[in-house]
Parts: structure tokens; sequence; C-alpha cells
């Protein structure tokens, strides 16, 4: 009577081949756009017309003449403003041409010599965006694509966590363990392109999980509201916040340059101000600012004014509930931009190794079913 070799390591490998398999395609074309997506404003800005700014040339333009400027070239309804912590910068206002918009548009203005530049909308923007519509819905319907990338998503975690567990050797000795930290390049191909899965994977890995974990809350619904019951907050708050403001009188309004310097001398400290104007739904100013010094170029301050320049609100990020600043940092902890430029190369790395996984996976299986038939045969 045969022994039944069948066991749990066995059955662990089988779920990882044949999952692996099964996702390789999806993962694939998701890993690669993730890449590429990782990167999204550098690789736009390189095919933007860039605009050039002289500090030296003559003093700043008011905030409120740089705004009549737009208004007078027909720009459409000025939404919102921001302030780069730099002088050789231009200033980036959002505008709307109908008020419904969702989103509008961006327009740079010279704050040194009120001159207007549209931003235009270029083949890298479309490109992209092409990018964006892959990772996160195959280019497909939304209603079609976004649970495919999330079903695909579930199963690259558990590839990743049944991957960590089949990186450990049967019997765990440095002297097996050790092999696993590196790639045999003196090896043949077969042996080398295992190492690479292997390997490279493990290092991966730990931001394989943190991708897959916050870009779950895109893809379900039920998913994000059910992290926010856990965590104890919402995942992606985009509730304003609500004041009693009581009518200002015309006289008692302050001008955009005041509410700034107000804001600027609130929140005393280097860094790029962004400001919304006050419209129907919210009848007052909203501040953010990000500080240059801080240890992510992500977080930031808000603060509420009303038009008579009276602080309502102050939220300092660092004062917030632990897990509010972590259901805040949900998107940044996802792309790589928590910590600016470092965790952006670490993660375009990560993303890179992730998009050659079901390859190098793919070719060990192929050499497996090889090395089978050759048995067989004999």
């Amino acid at each position: 009577m045969k022994k039944n070799n069948y066991s749990l390591r066995k059955f662990i490998n089988d779920i990882h081949l044949w999952l692996g398999l099964a996702s390789g395609i999806v993962l694939f074309l998701v890993c690669f756009s993730g890449t590429i997506l990782t990167f999204d404003d550098e690789i736009k800005a390189l095919f933007t017309d860039k605009v050039a700014i002289d500090a030296s040339v003559s003093e700043k333009a008011s905030v409120a003449s740089l705004i009549q400027t737009l208004e007078q070239s027909n720009q459409g309804y000025i939404t919102g403003l921001t302030l780069p912590s730099n002088t050789d910068v231009p200033y980036e206002f959002s505008v709307k041409k109908d008020l419904k918009e969702r989103r509008g548009s961006q327009v740079l203005v010279n704050p040194y010599t009120s001159s207007v530049h549209s931003v235009e909308k270029t083949r890298a923007d479309a490109f992209m965006m092409s990018m964006f519509k892959l990772h996160r819905w195959l280019l497909l319907d939304i209603a079609v694509g976004r649970p495919i990338v999330g079903i695909a998503t579930i199963i690259f975690l558990v590839l990743a966590i049944s991957g960590i567990v089949l990186w450990f050797p049967k019997k765990i000795k440095w002297k097996t363990v050790k092999h696993g930290f590196k790639i045999k390049t003196n090896a043949n191909w077969k042996r080398i392109n295992h190492d690479l899965h292997n390997t490279l994977g493990f290092y991966a890995c730990v931001f394989i999980l943190i991708m897959g974990i916050t870009g779950l809350c895109w893809s379900f619904e039920g998913y994000k509201d059910l992290l926010g019951r856990i965590m104890g907050t919402k995942i992606f708050d985009r509730t304003s916040t609500e004041f009693e403001i009581p009518k200002t009188a015309e006289n008692d309004i302050i001008s955009i340059d005041e509410a700034l310097a107000i804001a600027n001398t609130t929140l005393n400290y280097p860094g790029e101000l962004s400001v919304s104007f006050p419209n129907k739904k919210n009848n007052y100013y909203t501040f953010r600012k990000s500080n240059d010094n801080n240890w992510s170029p992500v977080t930031r301050d808000n603060l509420y004014m009303s038009l008579n320049g009276t602080v309502l609100a102050v939220e300092w990020f660092k004062e917030k509930p632990l897990n509010v600043r972590v259901a805040a940092l949900i998107k940044p902890l996802h792309t790589g931009e928590i910590y600016g430029q470092f965790s952006k190369i670490i993660y375009f790395l990560a993303c890179l190794i992730a998009t050659s996984l079901p390859v190098t996976g793919t070719i060990i299986w192929i050499h497996k079913l090889k090395k089978k038939k050759k048995k067989k045969k004999l």
C-alpha cells in the first residue's frame, strides 16, 4: 500500500502554481502598468512645455491682480490656486469652463510678468491615461474590468503569502536559507530564472502585500468600507467640514492676498500652499499646506477661513489620531509617494519585479513539465 505523500507544503505549492498560471496575464498587465504609473507626474512633465520664471526681473504681482488677468482673458471660473514654495515655479490656478465640471483644468501664471500659460494635453497624458485605465480596469468597461483586477489582486496577495512560505526550505538552517538571498549568476539559465523568481519575489513581497492590500480599496466598495470599519475611520473621506458662519458684510470681506497672508502666518513653515475658493456649497476658504521639512511630502495641514479672515479651524496632520493618519495615507502607500522620490524608486523596482514574476514562474512550470515528460518516456 502506497503512502500518501501529499503534504501541506505540496498543497501550498499547487495553490501557488495554479493560481499563478490562472492569473498570470492579468497580473502581468496590472503590474506592468503600475510600474509605469509610479513616475506618472515625472513622465508627463518631460513632455510638457516649461514656463521659465526669472525672479530677479521684478516683484510679484498680487494674486488678486493675477485673477483679474485670468478673468479678462476669459479662462473660465477660477476655483482654486496653488502657490509653490520655490520662487522659480509658476502659480497654478484651477479653472472650470463650467462649474458643473468635476475637475476642470490647470492654468499656469508667471507671478512676475502676469503671463498666462494654458496647460495643453500631450501624447504623454493620453498614454498615461491608457496606463491608468489598464491598471484599474484592463481597458475594459469599468463594471467588468474593476472586479477582474480586484480578484487578480486577491490572488496576488495569496501568491505573495504562499511564495514567502515556499521560499523557506524544508529544513530551516542558515546553510540552506542563505541561498534564497542571492541569485547564482554563474549557473545555467534555468537556475538563474528560478533564482530571479524566488529571490527577487522574496525581496519584493512586502511591497506587493502593501500595494495589494491598499489597491483593493479601489476595486471593491465593500472591502473599502470594511477596512474603514476595522480602522475606525472612513477611507477616502471626501466629506466637507461644516461650519455655522454668519453672513459677512461686504465691507468686512478680505482680499485673497490677505487671506493667503493669514494662512501662511498660521501655517508658519515653508511649503506648497493650495487654496480652494468659497463656493455655493462651502462659503469659506480651504487651505492645504505641505511642509518642505516634513518626513513625507504628501502629509498636509488644513486650515479653514471665513470671508472676513476669521480662522474657523486648523487640522494639524500630526495631531490627528493614528487611524485617521493611516487612512489618509492609503493612496500614497499604494502609489509609492509616501516618502517622495526615494520610495518611488523602491516601488518602481518592486513593481518591475512583480511584473517579471508571472513570466519567470511560467518558465519554471514549462521546464518542470518537460522534465515530467522525459521521465514518463524513460
